[in-house]
């Protein structure tokens, strides 16, 4: 009997999960991790690349240069050093800490003892070190001469600005994590640490605070300044501002009221959560704000519904700017509700508010004296993540409580209708939802969410370890695996040739960017993102593998192996490729599946017998893997009749030795018929679909897609299949680090029997 054939093509229906899986659209899939659609096709989720400074770093040590650093002192001429961690008040600023690093060259000494006297570093060359845990002091002997010191204090990434520069296309990156601001330059990070403010370069925050930073006219309206609040009413410096060379506090005077003779109140605006520029004045949303009597005591007094401006055409940084005791300066209003502010966005030229359960607009009256006012526009949505919300021409896209949701400036309403139960699944405990953070892709035309998967432990592991996948075109989801704290864009400051192929810091296999891909294109607009250990890295969609974006601090000798990596954020049945390691080099270049111990350790099943011990340098990068589960397909559904499946044809792209499992179930069982027919003898083949040319057929080799047949023994009411890597594919580096990307599935089938029979 003939076999009828059914072509899924474009298979471009995303995720979605608001249907069971039987009652899906064809083109659409019940699990859609570490893939997404694109342009019509399955692909394999976007990698990561380090940042690479003009002079590229010699092998193995690439993280030096995509790493937040502080130059402390250079070496003399005998290769010593003496000095410390940066201080304030002689209290070293970042606690030193277990997973520190300091570098010399290319030279990497890795802290391991802070407790007690101070105790030697790991060392990956000839040079030696002391730390001082108590203190911060080191002392350097042996190391090069005449050779910057910089200090990595390893604290999470927790904020990538883009402070405007006066030539067209150019923006200078500007970096923060906890404690400390950077540049990033011709040689890699550097602290921004001139101040016209004590203390105004050094910043106080928890790891769930980031920094909100805006663009604005300076103390001159030639002058571009950036803004800075992350949000810290405890933070004795408050705002800062950056003038492009040092950094000065933000804490105007917002009124000075005359109480009682001879008493004077004086109220400063402390903080905010986000400084926003409209119709010619700043305005800061959700405030804190002090009360002094005598400028000695201070009382604070958080107004979580309210809109404090400065005056029109004038510098937020000027004296009286924000005074509202002043006719024609500053004032503010409050929302007349009782929910707090949580971000902002423009809608075109309307300033659209996000509360924790509606939403609002500050619309502009026209009169000077009275400019803003409260415009209520939802009543039930809202937002709960201050840098979740993404503008676009027409909407702002935004995460809340009960959906992902999308304001056009007259009305709210959800978009995650294909997968209402995903937001569920975030981390809702105190201060997760913070967390969450977006943004736009350009390039590939997508929206990139960073999220705390509800399922971990928020005390021992924190950090967002999944992504939300948007693909704003289509209107379809996928989720991938991955710990990112933030993200931001970064433009290229070299004026020389694009990048060559010559330099990248990944293998050939690693790599499916074209010739004249955008990524690799001088002043290109990349997407970047910062992660818990203070790297910050390239989001590359078209690199197959993801960046080497973890240290390891640490590895004794015992068995089985305990790797010490400090807030690996991994979970037991991970995998990770592991490089650069000096001293001990049986894990190099090899992929290992982890069994976590705690949030900064895990163990893999030992490498030895080991002959050195660890020296430090070594990274750790996470193998992602892909996990495709299609719908449960009958294509006889509507007669009534069984399905049968002999075989499927995919259409893949062409790679070099990349491969795929193919799994199948029945009707709505879960049981794995590959398994079980291995079991048994029974089954046809090994269901690896092979996206490498077939041997067999040389003109393969010369096409750029495959047409590769996987046979199945199926028969049941549906028939659903299952593209993942297995275990054995996950450790195998040919594999688990190539592209993937589906283009059409051809099924044939015959009816069978009716049901029940």
């Amino acid at each position: 009997m003939p076999l009828d054939r059914f072509m899924i093509s474009p298979p471009d229906g995303g995720l979605q999960a608001n249907l069971k899986p039987f009652m899906i659209p064809d083109e659409a899939f019940a699990r859609l991790e570490n893939a997404y659609v694109f342009r019509g096709r399955i692909r394999k989720r976007f990698g990561g690349t380090l940042l690479e400074a003009t002079n590229p770093p010699a092998v193995g040590f690439e993280q030096l240069q995509s790493r937040l650093r502080i130059k402390i002192g250079t070496t003399d001429g005998f290769g010593t050093f003496v000095g410390t961690t940066p201080l304030l008040a002689g209290i070293p600023i970042a606690t030193p800490a277990i997973g520190q690093l300091f570098s010399i060259g290319n030279e990497i000494f890795t802290v391991i003892i802070v407790a007690g006297p101070p105790a030697p570093t790991l060392s990956t060359g000839s040079g030696t070190m002391i730390f001082n845990g108590t203190t911060g002091g080191i002392l350097v002997a042996l190391a090069s001469a005449f050779t910057d010191v910089y200090y990595y204090p390893s604290l999470p990434v927790m904020g990538l600005a883009s402070f405007e520069l006066p030539n067209i296309n150019n923006e200078q990156l500007i970096a923060f994590d906890t404690r400390f601001a950077y540049e990033y330059g011709l040689t890699g990070f550097e602290r921004l640490s001139t101040e016209t403010t004590a203390g105004a370069s050094t910043w106080v925050g928890s790891n769930s605070q980031f920094f909100w930073t805006t663009n604005g006219i300076g103390t001159f309206e030639y002058q571009n300044f950036l803004y800075v609040t992350n949000f810290d009413e405890d933070d004795p410096n408050f705002m800062r501002y950056f003038d492009g060379s040092t950094w000065t506090v933000l804490r105007p005077k917002v009124s000075s009221l005359v109480v009682g003779p001879p008493l004077v109140l004086d109220i400063f605006l402390d903080t905010c959560r986000m400084l926003v520029v409209f119709k010619n004045r700043m305005i800061a949303l959700n405030t804190w704000e002090s009360e002094s009597p005598d400028g000695i005591n201070y009382t604070q007094r958080h107004y979580a519904q309210r809109a404090r401006y400065s005056t029109v055409l004038d510098s937020p940084v000027g004296v009286d700017s924000w005074r509202q005791d002043i006719p024609g300066k500053g004032s503010a209003i409050d929302a007349p509700t009782s929910e707090s502010i949580v971000t902002s966005e423009f809608v075109k030229d309307r300033l659209i508010v996000y509360f924790e359960r509606s939403t609002w607009e500050i619309v502009y009256t026209g009169n000077q004296a009275n400019p803003f006012t409260w415009q209520r526009i939802n009543t039930e949505l809202g937002a709960e993540s201050t840098f979740s919300v993404i503008p676009f021409d027409k909407v702002a896209i935004g995460v809340g409580n009960v959906g992902i949701h999308a304001c056009n400036g007259s009305n709210v309403e959800r978009i995650d209708d294909k997968i209402p139960d995903e937001i569920f699944d975030f981390n809702n405990e105190t201060n997760e939802p913070e967390r969450v953070y977006g943004i736009r892709d350009y390039f590939v035309e997508m929206i990139y969410w960073s999220f705390p998967d509800g399922d971990q432990d928020s005390m021992d592991f924190p950090f967002n370890n999944k992504v939300l996948v948007f693909n704003y075109k289509t209107g379809t989801w996928a989720i991938n695996d991955d710990s990112i704290t933030c993200f931001g864009y970064f433009q290229e400051q070299n004026e020389g040739d694009p990048t060559r192929w010559e330099d990248l810091l990944m293998e050939w296999q690693e790599n499916a960017n074209q010739w004249v891909s955008g990524p690799l294109q001088a002043r290109f607009r990349n997407v970047i993102a910062g992660n818990q250990e203070g790297f910050v890295f390239l989001v590359d969609s078209e690199s197959s593998s993801n960046c080497q974006a973890l240290q390891i601090t640490d590895i004794p000798f015992i068995t089985p192996t305990i790797f010490t990596v400090i807030n690996h954020n991994l979970t037991t049945g991970d995998f990770v490729l592991i490089k650069n390691c000096v001293g001990l080099t049986t894990y190099n270049d090899k992929i290992w599946q982890v069994t976590v111990i705690d949030n900064n350790t895990f163990s893999v099943v030992s490498g030895g017998p080991f002959l050195f011990a660890y020296q430090g340098g070594g990274t750790i990068t996470r193998v992602s893997r892909i996990d495709i589960l299609t719908k449960q397909y009958n294509f006889y559904a509507d007669k009534g009749r069984n399905i049968s499946v002999q075989k499927v044809d995919f259409l893949v792209d062409k790679t070099a030795t990349g491969a795929i499992t193919v799994d199948y179930f029945t009707s709505s069982s879960e049981l794995s018929l590959v398994t079980e027919g291995q079991a048994t003898g029974a089954i046809l083949g090994n269901n690896v679909l092979e996206t490498s040319p077939y041997v067999l057929y040389p003109l393969e080799s010369q096409q750029e897609v495959l047409w590769h047949p996987i046979y199945l023994q199926a028969d049941g009411e549906y028939v659903q299949l299952h593209l993942y890597l297995s275990d054995t594919q996950m450790v195998d580096a040919n594999v688990s680090l190539e592209n993937f990307e589906l283009n059409a599935m051809t099924f044939y089938v015959m009816p069978t029997s009716e049901r029940l029979q």
